[in-house]
């Protein structure tokens, strides 16, 4: 096998796949909002939809972006371990365009009024609330800036490590790793930029949706939840393309690593969660409680499902090192986890759009779940397919071909 000319080919049937799963989740959205004036309450179904709708978009988009970010923290780092499955992490960030653009798009259509995610884009009723009144300087045209200088700084790095890293292997040898050197500083400039913008943006674009409500931590929080979704989600690719025959050269430990990351980060996650939960219930303040009384309320199996899946099954699943090695039993708890996180995406949004409307979960979020996971297998799979998989003029390329634990 020439690792160096490896390429992968997208699979028809997981390109079929990705068609299938797109065609059933349009089919689903398009009958969400055909159904809207018959179903009852047109206006909280209506909002339902449209919650869905951001929701997929925003776990996806975040996947991405944690992947950038782990791409970067790799660079940043000087670490070694991670150079055989470079390709896979960006090309997994290569969603990013496509995720941020359908946010971009999200929110304009906010601004006319289209949906009511986000109550304070209606002037009548921020004139109408003291509360949106005195935030209304930090909304407004100042979001808008923000959002759009989030984007551009994303787009900017992602795009810059890549090309950087394509461009070392154009060249038969980089004696100097100069490009190598170019990504460990633009790794550890895009660090310094995703520390803020991660929480600053979280802010804007979810935080807000419960105009009334903040925590301090809740930028840590969503970072926690995007950081193991997109590590769980190299981790199944990585072991599916083994499967098929790829990444041949991604040794064992390598693996064994992402499963390390994976128990990791559930913790990180776990600890936030539930320190932002024991914070505001021990204060026991009105305007901060409301955020947990109305998930208790309409939201409580919901809740106790993503804290189980969450943290209790990684905890019992992913603690041996045994299965940590085990490729059929990472994808089956990386799947899970996956699908847990999505869960918590849920119980983030729903709560603060349609309130205790909830009557749980339907095929309304069955079906923008399939239809942005097949967007996102489609995007990923064809970025993974245009460039070789094994990096070229990297200077720890030879230790991760023996990398061991």
């Amino acid at each position: 096998m020439n690792i160096e000319n490896l390429n992968f080919q997208f699979p028809s049937k997981a390109k079929m796949a990705s068609f299938l799963l797109m065609g059933v989740g349009l089919i689903a959205i398009i009958a969400m909002f055909l159904t809207d004036h018959v179903e009852g309450d047109a206006h909280y179904h209506r909002t339902r939809s449209w919650a869905n709708i951001f929701t997929g978009m925003f776990f996806f988009m975040a996947i991405a972006l944690a992947a950038a970010f782990f791409l970067g923290l790799q660079y940043a780092a000087e670490a070694g371990w991670a150079t055989t499955i470079k390709r896979v992490i960006e090309a997994v960030t290569w969603y990013l365009p496509w995720g941020l653009s359908l946010l971009m798009l999200f929110f304009i259509l906010g601004q006319l009024k289209v949906h009511g995610i986000y109550v304070w884009m209606d002037s009548e009723a921020v004139n109408a609330d003291p509360i949106l009144k005195a935030k209304s300087g930090y909304f407004g045209a100042f979001w808008w800036i923000r959002t759009i200088l989030y984007m551009i700084g994303w787009l900017y790095f992602t795009w810059k490590l890549r090309q950087t890293s394509i461009e070392a292997d154009k060249l038969d040898v980089d004696v100097n790793n100069s490009f190598h050197w170019k990504n460990i500083k633009l790794g550890a400039w895009f660090m310094v930029l995703f520390a803020v913008t991660s929480s600053t943006s979280s802010w804007d674009w979810v935080m807000s949706i419960d105009t009334h409500w903040f925590s301090t931590l809740f930028g840590w929080y969503i970072f926690s939840g995007m950081w193991i979704s997109a590590l769980v989600t190299i981790t199944i690719l990585i072991v599916w393309l083994r499967k098929i025959g790829y990444l041949e050269f991604v040794t064992e430990s390598t693996v064994h690593d992402m499963g390390k990351w994976m128990f990791a980060i559930s913790f990180l996650w776990t600890y936030l969660y539930f320190s932002q939960f024991m914070l505001i219930w021990y204060s026991d303040i009105p305007e901060e409680v409301i955020y947990f009384q109305t998930r208790w309320e309409s939201y409580k199996a919901l809740m106790w499902t993503v804290l189980f899946v969450n943290f209790a099954f990684p905890m019992i699943m992913l603690m041996s090192r045994d299965s940590k090695r085990n490729f059929f039993f990472l994808i089956f708890v990386g799947g899970i986890i996956f699908i847990g996180h999505y869960l918590d995406m849920i119980m983030i949004v729903m709560p603060g759009t349609v309130g205790h409307h909830w009557t749980g979960l339907s095929w309304r979020e069955f079906g923008t779940f399939f239809f942005f996971l097949g967007l996102f297998i489609y995007v990923v799979l064809n970025n993974l397919s245009k460039r070789p998989l094994l990096v070229k003029n990297h200077p720890f390329l030879a230790e991760a071909l023996h990398h061991t634990t």
